[in-house]
């Protein structure tokens, strides 16, 4: 559904060892840096439409919005126990730890601000 997301941050420096920790215990690689832009992902091409790309831009801290969230796919239910220990180790803050949730049986998902307060969540659907 989703091609590329843009997510702001007051503090390119800050941001970028917390983003770089958690995209790669996603497995997701790092595409460039500026003093005002982190990449990770891939860009969608003709050749290559499924692709999805996140970018953190340099911008003003975002206004809370506790249901306001992005949401990424874990291939295991230890890559979202990896994610979520990288974003605490990162700066990041607990918004609810590694566990099953009560969307469906396989839920498996944890929550984590940034350092700006954007709220992340990692989920794995497989059963066990």
């Amino acid at each position: 559904m989703l091609d590329h997301v843009s997510i702001t941050v007051s503090d390119i420096a800050v941001a970028e060892p917390f983003y770089d920790a958690i995209m790669a215990a996603l497995g997701v690689v790092k595409v460039g840096a500026r003093g005002d832009w982190l990449g990770y992902g891939e860009r969608a091409r003709p050749d290559h439409p499924d692709r999805v790309y996140l970018s953190i831009r340099k911008g003003d801290r975002p206004e809370p919005a506790y249901g306001r969230h992005w949401c990424f796919k874990a291939s295991s239910r230890a890559v979202v126990d990896a994610f979520w220990q990288a974003g605490l180790a990162h700066g990041g803050v607990d918004q609810g730890a590694p566990g099953l949730r009560d969307y469906h049986p396989g839920y498996y998902a944890a929550f984590i601000a940034d350092p700006d307060g954007n709220r992340l969540e990692a989920v794995c659907h497989k059963l066990g």
